[in-house]
């Protein structure tokens, strides 16, 4: 195995602002510390906190890395004290709290996994940042169960693509909204039982209708804003509403009559900042109950493009765009 450089090419926003503030910078090598793996990076996933980040509006948490990227697949080429999980060598996918968008990355060896076998290092690296979010919002707080209904907002992003297949292969109901029929018709592709275009539908009418008048009983939402008091006209009774994110604003006037009349839980998580050791019980559930699904086939990541590191201003322009289904990868 070739012994890492020194030093490698990570990308940086200069200053606040488009896909043209970020830069590709030369940063010195990564050291691992105690418990923690250095990856040689292969491919690294785009996400919207990566937008966010980009924007000034989402610092890394404190002790992480200004360099952009919150996963990444590869190989491990060295080990801090004590890492014992993955070998030298060992191709493994890792969620990180930043640095991914780099040649090379350091991450606590017990959030990286071994590489689902049958897939290659572009779609291991988009799985970690939607499988460990989907996971822990719809299935650990969200708690679905087969024979319910998920309702989940923006089908056609990597999390909406994720949380499509791994309720469907969960045994629940999927209902999910999209920007237009084109997309609503690809979220039916993925599994989805009904998709409703939220420009031309109203979801909460549309939810009621394929449940029966019931409503979902998990509802994962990254919208927020106004769509606080509809996902609870939507809910099913004793349903869980899980907020990830909030694209319409951070704040909501609603009437708490449907709350409590319904025994609704509305409920929410963010997952960069969290520590390590919370993050490694997710990787575990992902390892025994996830990872035969993905290696079986009954779940992939959707790959929408891939850029190389040098057009990454190209891939941020893409998400920007909104016109992407699934993933954006960068090779490194």
């Amino acid at each position: 195995m070739t012994e890492p450089r020194e030093t490698m090419r990570a990308v940086v926003a200069v200053r606040p602002g488009g896909p043209d503030v970020l830069a590709i910078e030369t940063r010195p090598r990564p050291v691992p510390q105690a418990g923690e793996i250095l990856i040689a990076v292969e491919a690294a996933g785009v996400n919207r906190p990566d937008v966010l980040q980009r924007m000034g509006l989402y610092a890394p948490p404190p002790g992480a890395s200004d360099v952009l990227g919150l996963e990444v697949a590869g190989a491990v080429v060295a080990l801090g004290p004590g890492a014992s999980l993955h070998a030298k060598g060992a191709r493994v996918t890792a969620l990180v709290p930043g640095g991914g968008y780099a040649e090379y990355c350091v991450v606590h060896e017990s959030n990286a996994l071994p590489i689902p076998a049958g897939l290659t290092a572009i779609e291991a690296a988009a799985i970690p940042e939607t499988y460990f979010t989907v996971w822990t919002n719809v299935f650990d707080r969200g708690a679905l169960a087969a024979g319910e209904t998920l309702l989940v907002h923006g089908g056609t992003s990597g999390i909406g693509t994720t949380a499509i297949q791994l309720a469907k292969a969960f045994g629940a109901t999927v209902i999910a909204t999209a920007g237009s029929g084109d997309k609503a018709a690809e979220c039916l592709k993925l599994g989805a039982d009904a998709a409703v275009n939220y420009r031309a539908d109203d979801f909460v009418a549309r939810t009621l209708a394929a449940t029966h008048g019931r409503g979902a009983d998990v509802i994962l939402d990254m919208v927020g804003g106004d769509y606080v008091a509809r996902n609870w006209a939507a809910a099913a009774v004793d349903g869980r509403i899980v907020q990830i994110a909030f694209l319409r604003g951070p704040k909501a006037e609603v009437d708490l009559r449907p709350l409590m009349q319904k025994r609704l839980v509305h409920t929410g998580s963010t997952l960069r900042p969290r520590p390590a050791a919370e993050k490694a019980v997710i990787a575990e559930a992902l390892r025994t109950k996830v990872w035969p699904l993905i290696e079986a086939g009954r779940c992939r990541p959707v790959i929408d493009s891939v850029y190389p590191l040098d057009k990454v201003a190209e891939a941020h322009a893409r998400i920007d765009s909104s016109a992407h289904v699934g993933k954006i990868v960068l090779t490194v």
